[in-house]
């Protein structure tokens, strides 16, 4: 059977067939080379695949600014997300061929500039992400990429390789294949980047019985949000419900190598135009799709209900009917689920919200109850996290320099020692001294310096290890670039400890003058003289050390460790 035809007609293909792709090859030894990140890579393989259909190459002027205004490409074609290709200015020669490599040195593709354009991070934010606050996880990565993206034709020499569930890594026009043999016209596409339980399991169940269709069960394998369960699990997770409680003639499950914004309403708009590409002809969309979780005043990035009705509002011209993610609630006495709206009056109703999962359930060992998951789930999920006071955490010290971060920090180091964790102290000088030496201190050498620290400090924490560092880190948007790196591993195991004292302090405590010569001009970029500090907007803990001593700042910090989970008793 033939499934609803492409977005825009046709999926678009970039790979060069076997009898271009010698010489290609060969060519591409001889030509200068572009190193693509994580997320171009991610893009670039669903450009290369039709994926992002009807896009055949990383977006030029005319279509990036008209996305960025009303989402819509030049030629009107309704495309709500920029896909770019950020490079340095200095890289960049018009009209001429250019190889693009993985991290390995690998050629994937060789891509002819055509144009180059510069760009601004504040206008694209606001217009595509509704926010400039660097505690949504993509500004942190902006603002690190180049200042100018360039367009042009790709051609595409391999694709970027994975080694993993290689069976269930399928190209759209694999998996529209695959769908067709299922026999039905209608597909429902489910959108996921967490482990699925049996509410999820009842709802995509009934949302393509609703529609006479097929179930794609197609979860994100690309970038996510930080502090999502990593893909190898989710994937298990997603194998083992597939294989024993979905009905296999009417559910296919692949895998989207997709690079996520977190841009709520646009991304959810974004997501339904890929999932026609692949062969939906519905799309599931749920509570906050594609949400970060909240801003740096402790308020939602975007309404709850926003992407459904966006998504909704384009349904016709997308040719994708949005299916809402409606909430399910567990009768106790029935053992079933139904929808909230129609429990019965006085029924007992139970559940469990995806905190509790971490923080009740997992954080502490306890075994998720049957009725919540499936016992595959539980298991995999209970390998995969330890319990909180056996996993690992990052203690971040900010503060000015002689604000007393690096003595605060070693009682914290003793302190957790004597109850028996392993520790690694990261202090800013001895950093400088070892893993950051030759490093000056302009804003571009400082932040490398703490990316440096936070890079090291998430192997930390990766291990189950606790990581302390105590470095000035004067500028709020790294600090928040090295949060992500940590919650990349885990959402809540970066804990910003400010030390707020007052810099009159500071300078009274500057054995070695560094304040009075920064004052006479001698020092130039020093942090609170002639360089800004950032103070953070809602750091853990705020520390006084002016009115309480370093053994009573620590003992504060192990007190909100406790409260979080991460220390007993």
């Amino acid at each position: 059977m033939t499934l609803i035809p492409p977005y825009g007609g046709q999926l678009v293909n970039l790979i060069v067939d076997e009898s271009q792709r010698a010489e290609l090859m060969a060519l591409a030894t001889h030509l200068p080379s572009i190193q693509l990140s994580p997320r171009a890579l991610c893009d670039l393989e669903l450009l290369a695949t039709g994926a992002f259909s009807p896009l055949d190459r990383f977006m030029g002027r005319a279509d990036y600014l008209r996305v960025l205004a009303e989402m819509r490409l030049a030629d009107g074609t309704l495309f709500p997300i920029p896909i770019t290709l950020p490079v340095d200015a200095r890289d960049v020669h018009l009209d001429r061929q250019v190889v693009l490599r993985d991290a390995r040195n690998n050629p994937l593709a060789i891509m002819w500039i055509e144009e180059a354009y510069p760009w601004d991070l504040t206008e694209e934010a606001q217009a595509v992400l509704g926010t400039t606050d660097s505690r949504h996880p993509l500004i942190p990565e902006m603002m690190r990429w180049g200042n100018t993206y360039i367009s042009g034709r790709i051609q595409v020499l391999n694709l970027p390789k994975a080694y993993d569930f290689i069976e269930l890594r399928r190209t759209p026009a694999q998996t529209r294949q695959a769908l067709a043999a299922l026999g039905h016209a209608n597909v429902v596409a489910f959108q996921t980047r967490n482990p699925l339980h049996r509410a999820h399991e009842e709802l995509t169940k009934r949302a393509a019985a609703s529609v006479g269709g097929s179930l794609l069960i197609h979860p994100v394998v690309g970038m996510t949000k930080p502090g999502d369960v990593d893909h190898y699990s989710r994937v298990r997770i997603y194998k083992a419900l597939v294989e024993n409680y979905y009905d296999r003639r009417s559910t296919l499950l692949s895998l989207l190598p997709l690079a996520m914004r977190m841009a709520g309403p646009r991304e959810a708009l974004w997501h339904a135009i890929i999932r026609r590409n692949y062969g939906a002809t519905h799309f599931i969309v749920g509570r906050d799709h594609a949400g970060p979780g909240k801003d740096s005043h402790g308020r939602p990035f975007y309404g709850p209900y926003d992407a459904q009705a966006l998504v909704r509002q384009y349904a016709d011209e997308i040719g994708v009917q949005m299916i809402p993610f409606q909430e399910l609630v567990y009768l106790a006495d029935r053992d079933e689920y139904v929808e909230a709206d129609r429990a019965p009056a006085g029924a007992r109703v139970i559940s469990i919200s995806g905190t509790q999962v971490r923080d009740e359930f997992l954080a502490k060992g306890r075994p998720l109850p049957e009725w919540f998951t499936r016992r595959e789930t539980a298991e995999i999920l209970a390998s995969t996290f330890p319990p909180r006071h056996k996993q690992g955490f990052c203690v971040w010290f900010t503060g000015l320099s002689g604000a007393g971060k690096s003595t605060v920090a070693e009682a914290l180091v003793a302190m957790l020692m004597e109850r028996g964790r392993q520790v690694t102290l990261l202090d800013g000088d001895v950093v400088r001294t070892h893993l950051s030496k030759g490093l000056g201190f302009s804003r571009e050498d400082r932040d490398t310096n703490i990316l440096r620290i936070g890079f090291v400090a998430g192997e930390v924490v990766r291990h189950n290890g606790i990581a302390v560092c105590a470095a000035i880190s004067p500028y709020r948007a790294t600090r928040d670039a090295v949060r992500r790196m940590i919650e990349e591993i885990g959402e809540g195991r970066f804990i910003e400890v400010f030390v707020d004292t007052p810099i009159e302090v500071c300078e009274q405590r500057d054995a070695k003058g560094m304040y009075a010569r920064a004052r006479r001009g001698e020092i130039k970029g020093f942090t609170g003289v002639d360089d800004p500090y950032e103070p953070p907007i809602a750091p853990e803990v705020t520390l006084d050390t002016v009115n309480e001593s370093p053994e009573r700042c620590a003992g504060r910090i192990i007190a909100y460790l406790a409260r979080a989970g991460f220390l007993l008793g």
